[in-house]
């Protein structure tokens, strides 16, 4: 049974507290962190797990066998940083860091220390475009020629002390929303060879909409993001993938194959975990459970490489925040 120290009790923190519960069998949160006190002794309340005044204090103190930090952007690197050069291995959330700077930092520490490491790339974990990076690889369909994908949410006005909205401390929502598609497509293409960006300024530093346009030898990619909808709006999410022999849609919350040749039909996509998320933009754990799950067991056997490591996260943020850069010229 691994134990864990959760840093962070907020909207994420107990959205991964509550992903641990549904993985009762594998780990136990025996500490939690948080500088609203009240927030901290109700997930501990939950859980009958220690209370440490802040996450510098957890670090210091706790019994565990890693931290998973849910924190504000701007502080994940700091407290990344000292819980593995106190000796724990840790589970960042996305973005991996708010700056260039900071992610090279903390390959250099996890260099150093060796600890293991995973970032909070959940996308990569998600069931129907894990099944995508499946279709795809099998090939069964021909070459990928080019793709659409999009993420639009509600304005998150739900985060402590409006961090989401001060581009200080988190980059805005190209680094927190739009990087969800721009660290999946790396998973799914690669390195892309040329990336363009166009967007839209709320205020300096912070865009509203941002459209990118990825291209590869032999094919083009685009995603656009924005957090800039009414509260009433669903938050939507999904992808159009055009292969030399099919189209796959993915809207609504089903994945359909229109082949060539023949009739559109639906895969069936298992779920590993359907429980609901209970607030915010997310429907169910679903891909925040997978993702916890992989971590949990990659510590238990760290054989093979992780999908999702540190190197991962550190690359994405550096595109996004070129991203930003070229949609606000």
């Amino acid at each position: 049974m691994l134990k864990v120290g959760l840093i962070g009790c907020g909207f994420m923190g107990t959205m991964h507290a509550n992903c641990y519960k549904a993985l009762e069998d594998k780990v136990k949160i025996v500490a939690v962190a948080d500088v609203r006190r009240e927030k901290a002794e109700e997930l501990a309340s939950l859980f009958n797990s220690d209370i440490y005044a802040d996450g510098k204090d957890l670090i210091a103190k706790a019994d565990v066998d890693f931290v998973d930090i849910c924190l504000p952007t701007y502080l994940h690197a700091e407290f990344a940083i000292d819980a593995m050069e106190k000796g724990f291995d840790v589970f960042v959330e996305k973005p991996l860091c708010r700056t260039k700077e900071e992610a090279e930092k903390l390959l250099e520490v996890q260099a150093k220390t060796g600890k293991k490491a995973q970032v909070g790339q959940v996308i990569r974990f998600w069931d129907q475009y894990v099944w995508l990076k499946d279709f795809k690889e099998k090939g069964e369909y021909g070459k990928l020629l080019n793709a659409s994908f999009k993420r639009l949410s509600p304005r998150p006005d739900w985060a402590w002390d409006n961090w989401l909205h001060t581009p200080e401390k988190s980059g805005g929502m190209a680094l927190d929303l739009h990087i969800h598609d721009t660290d999946y497509m790396r998973y799914l293409m690669g390195e892309p060879k040329e990336v363009k960006a166009v967007g839209i300024e709320e205020k300096p530093g912070l865009n509203e909409y941002i459209m990118t346009i990825y291209k590869y030898d032999d094919a083009i990619l685009t995603a656009e993001a924005s957090w800039d909808f009414p509260a009433c709006f669903p938050f939507t999410a999904g992808f159009r993938v055009q292969f030399e022999k099919a189209t796959v849609l993915f809207e609504g919350g089903t994945v359909t194959i229109f082949p060539a040749d023949g009739e559109a039909f639906s895969p069936v996509i298992e779920s590993a975990c359907t429980l609901k998320a209970g607030s915010g933009n997310i429907s169910d754990l679903g891909g925040y459970y997978n993702e916890l799950k992989y971590f949990l067991e990659y510590l238990e056997n760290p054989a093979g490489e992780n999908i999702a490591p540190l190197k991962e996260g550190a690359r994405s943020v550096e595109l996004a925040l070129e991203q930003i850069e070229k949609a606000n010229k």
